[in-house]
């Protein structure tokens, strides 16, 4: 694990702009999943052209969103990189006008959309599998407690803690038995969705697992 933090970055209303395109999300996407691409291999894994890669590449360096590889490809093939660290998508800066808050929902429903588009794909890998989780080793459970806000605040301190720990001690890890996962980390109220669309939400004191 590394002694030193590494960097956080709230995506201001220009940054975000520049990411608000649903190719551009999904480029920055896989850098972040999967590491340095090209051109040529992320229009291999989008199926789009190298050259719409290649543009928005572009587009997100200018934001330094994303970097080149310093010393690996040429002048033909380039690697690019997403600077490690993690990000905030907006910021109140952002926030304060309706474009960077347009921005904002636009670069979050991406997100979203393709953490779903990955789960719904792995679901239907996983059981048309010949022996449906005979390698299985991943969870996909759904929990519900009745919190204060500090006691939330607590458990997303907890879990982000072992999140960032385990990433900053394995993200580079290579061998025969590495897989690369993704992990995702939701935690939010619901009363207030359950309110929104008529439901009553009653409080239990313990937690309800699928």
């Amino acid at each position: 694990m590394s002694e030193m933090a590494e960097p956080h970055r709230d995506l201001d209303a220009s940054a975000l702009r520049a990411l608000a395109h649903p190719l551009r999300v999904e480029i920055f996407d896989i850098l972040s999943q999967y590491g340095p691409q090209t051109a040529s291999s992320l229009a291999e894994m989008t199926g789009e052209s190298s050259g719409s890669t290649s543009y928005h590449l572009r587009a997100l360096a200018k934001h330094e969103l994303i970097r080149e590889v310093d010393g690996r490809g040429t002048a033909r093939e380039r690697w690019w990189e997403r600077p490690r660290g993690s990000i905030t998508i907006g910021s109140p800066e952002a926030a304060r006008t309706p474009a960077g808050r347009a921005a904002m929902q636009v670069v979050n429903a991406e997100f979203l959309a393709r953490r779903q588009q990955l789960l719904t794909e792995y679901m239907r890998v996983a059981f048309s599998a010949p022996e449906p989780g005979a390698e299985d080793h991943s969870v996909i459970s759904t929990a519900a407690a009745g919190l204060t806000h500090a006691q939330a605040a607590e458990l997303i301190e907890r879990i982000s803690a072992i999140v960032t720990e385990t990433v900053e001690r394995y993200r580079d890890q290579e061998g025969p038995d590495v897989h690369r996962y993704t992990i995702r980390n939701d935690i939010f109220p619901i009363d207030e969705i359950g309110a929104q669309h008529g439901a009553h939400v009653s409080a239990r004191p313990e937690g309800v697992k699928d």
